[in-house]
């Protein structure tokens, strides 16, 4: 059993509480704090670290690529895909003006699509008309022939610049949010696993064990592709990303964040090293999981990528080898909405959340 100072201080009921520390709970819980200072807001994460996609991904500070915005606009409509640039594009300004750019190496190296047919650039002129609206330029993309070779991407037939997008570092920017968190007097429960939720007319209980539990007015899930737990109703599939690292290269000439295929393949100078994610849509199947693991078949393929494409004749060294598991729908549109009476959630970010989470926040704080 619990002690009375257990019970009056770390389990004592909150006004909000939020599952998941990744970058949409913390944004959600800075939201909330600023808006309403008087609330008392815990975040609830079971790992002794953010973990998931937030502290495992590829640092990429983006909003979609020429052919992943063609792609989507396809799937899903102009309106649909233009909300959710905006909202990317607006959610990266706002990490820029929370934070200073050495404080989370935020470098605005550009973001560069490869090419390898010309279809895409036909509808570079009408996508660009498009998005002006939201980056306030008239060409968001376009060709920069030059710099395939400055680049070393001689296999590569074209290159599509974006200079809104850049890079950072994932982990320097949790800890800041976590700082910006403390400095607003949200709390945090790390290493604590949510067993069960009970939802009572007048409160809600967060079940950790038979006898560990904490009560609270209003719940927010935040908890990405790990949500199907506890909303089976909605359309939540995992996606993992497996990610390669290289020793550093000498004189490596690659600067900025690349796309390559609709978003499949990315990747990105990290200082003298390259960092390589992505191919899961060579095999959909098995990375429809949560399971953080490396596939010899996707790594194999990722290193083959480094060697034909983005460092032909080179010699280089594998130095980490990761996943991350992302959440996906057949629609990229986040799901944040009132699920019951006190029960709220904020997932499914298609592996945007860097640039997506600034601004789901402020979309949870008006809806509590």
């Amino acid at each position: 059993m619990n002690s009375v100072w257990e019970l009056e201080t770390f389990y004592r009921k909150r006004d909000i509480i939020i599952i998941g520390a990744g970058f949409t709970g913390l944004w959600a819980a800075i939201s909330i704090k600023e808006k309403y200072p008087e609330k008392s807001v815990l975040i609830i994460e079971r790992n002794s670290v953010p973990l998931g996609a937030s502290t495992r991904n590829a640092g990429f500070a983006c909003f979609g690529s020429l052919t992943e915005i063609i792609a989507d606009s396809e799937n899903m409509g102009w309106e649909k895909t233009l909300d959710l640039v905006k909202m990317r594009f607006d959610g990266l300004q706002k990490i820029q003006t929370y934070f200073k750019n050495s404080e989370i190496d935020f470098e605005l190296n550009g973001g560069f699509e490869i090419l390898n047919n010309d279809e895409p650039l036909q509808r570079i002129d009408e996508v660009n008309k498009k998005l002006k609206s939201i980056t306030g330029t008239e060409k968001t993309y376009f060709l920069n022939q030059d710099k395939i070779k400055e680049f070393g991407l001689g296999k590569s037939e074209y290159l599509i610049e974006n200079p809104f997008e850049g890079s950072l570092h994932s982990g320097k920017l949790l800890q800041k949010l976590l700082e910006k968190c403390h400095e607003l007097k949200v709390e945090f429960l790390f290493g604590t696993e949510v067993e069960n939720i009970i939802e009572n007319s007048d409160e809600i209980e967060v079940q950790f064990s038979k006898n560990v539990s904490i009560k609270s007015n209003q719940l927010i899930h935040c908890t990405n592709a790990f949500a199907s737990k506890f909303l089976d109703k909605e359309e939540i599939i995992p996606a993992r990303g497996q990610i390669i690292l290289t020793e550093p290269i000498e004189n490596l000439p690659l600067k900025g964040t690349f796309h390559y295929d609709e978003g499949f393949y990315y990747f990105r100078n990290l200082g003298n090293r390259i960092l390589l994610g992505g191919g899961r849509n060579q095999d959909f199947k098995t990375e429809e999981t949560t399971a953080f693991e490396t596939t010899e078949f996707l790594q194999n393929h990722l290193e083959n990528f480094l060697k034909e494409v983005i460092l032909p004749n080179q010699n280089f060294e594998i130095s980490l080898r990761w996943s991350g598991i992302m959440a996906m729908g057949t629609e990229k549109t986040p799901i944040v909405k009132q699920l019951s009476e006190r029960q709220f959630c904020a997932v499914r970010l298609s592996g945007m959340g860097v640039a997506l989470a600034p601004k789901i926040g402020e979309i949870v704080k008006e809806m509590i």
